[in-house]
């Protein structure tokens, strides 16, 4: 939802950029799904889009599996969402285990399915967190490599990746700044944030990147702690630092799934709601594609329009 617009009333659209959705103003407020593993998934997380869509997100986005092992399934959600949704599309791509005629062949088939949004990612190690990075043989090694890729090939707006904490391969936190500048003076348009839990880390690195001439919107990643378990998973592969403090609130009520789920809620909303008002110039959700805890949140923020549902 860009804030003093409603892109809605124009329609589909496909046709539009991040970029320019970010340029016209106001704040962007998006969502990222994952590809499910099954059709009755794919239904249940359609379900989830039709009940954010009320929402007017700016964009929303849908991962692209290890290797590209949902390649097939992330292409069809997405030009789905772009052709059957008002909602503007980002298909995510990342280099792991892809030699470059692979990922020409994938921007070649997002560009045939009207795609124009791509979130350009180096991804996680083939071997999993904690082992060496390996680039295919006749892949590419790094983000910028393949935001360059994207802009040789076609007009795509280009988003990329950016690590609050410090990317867990990054010798400190400012070269991981200095690895974003490299990818804003690739062509990258706008970043997306890992999910963290401190607003001062978000700051920071707003002002490190600036300090490298990079000045591409930052958008924060929002994760809602939803279920104790999941998202110590979640924080340990992302190397996102779970706070103490929170965690054990949280086991305090760990045999109460919907009490850990309110304050959760509650949490995600005082970080939202600080960084909105530090001048960040949107947020954009990890989902788990399900609707309530981002529209519960929004209600909270009091951006939700009251006739906005949810489940899940």
């Amino acid at each position: 939802m860009t804030t003093g617009s409603d892109p809605r009333a124009a329609g589909s659209t496909l046709g539009a950029t991040i970029r320019d959705l970010l340029a016209a103003g106001g704040r962007s407020y998006s969502f990222e799904f994952f590809p499910p593993k099954t059709d009755e998934g794919e239904r249940t997380l359609f379900e989830t889009i039709r009940q954010l869509e009320p929402l007017a997100p700016t964009f929303v986005s849908v991962t692209y599996g290890a290797g590209g092992s949902t390649r097939d399934r992330t292409v069809r959600i997405v030009e789905r969402i772009a052709t059957d949704t008002t909602l503007t599309a980002v298909g995510h791509l990342t280099c792991v285990s892809s030699s470059r005629a692979d990922l020409r062949s994938v921007i070649g088939t997002f560009a045939a399915a009207g795609i124009r949004n791509v979130l350009a990612l180096r991804g996680d190690p083939p071997g999993g967190a904690g082992t060496p990075w390996e680039p295919h043989p006749d892949g590419l090694e790094h983000a910028d490599e393949l935001v360059r890729l994207l802009r040789e090939l076609g007009t795509f707006c280009v988003g990329v990746a950016a690590f609050p904490e410090g990317h867990p391969e990054s010798s400190d936190l400012d070269s991981d700044a200095k690895h974003l500048a490299l990818k804003a003076a690739a062509g990258a348009d706008f970043a997306v944030t890992q999910f963290f839990f401190d607003a001062d880390d978000y700051f920071r690195l707003v002002d490190r990147a600036a300090a490298h001439g990079c000045t591409i919107p930052i958008l924060p990643g929002i994760m809602p702690v939803t279920n104790l378990g999941q998202i110590q998973r979640f924080s340990e592969l992302s190397g996102a630092v779970f706070p103490p403090a929170l965690a054990e609130r949280l086991q305090t009520v760990a045999d109460d799934p919907a009490e850990v789920r309110r304050i959760g809620i509650e949490v995600a909303t005082e970080l939202c709601s600080t960084l909105l008002d530090g001048g960040a110039p949107g947020l954009h959700f990890y989902t788990l594609n399900r609707s309530t805890s981002t529209l519960e949140i929004y209600r909270a923020l009091g951006l939700a329009p009251t006739t906005a549902r949810s489940q899940g």
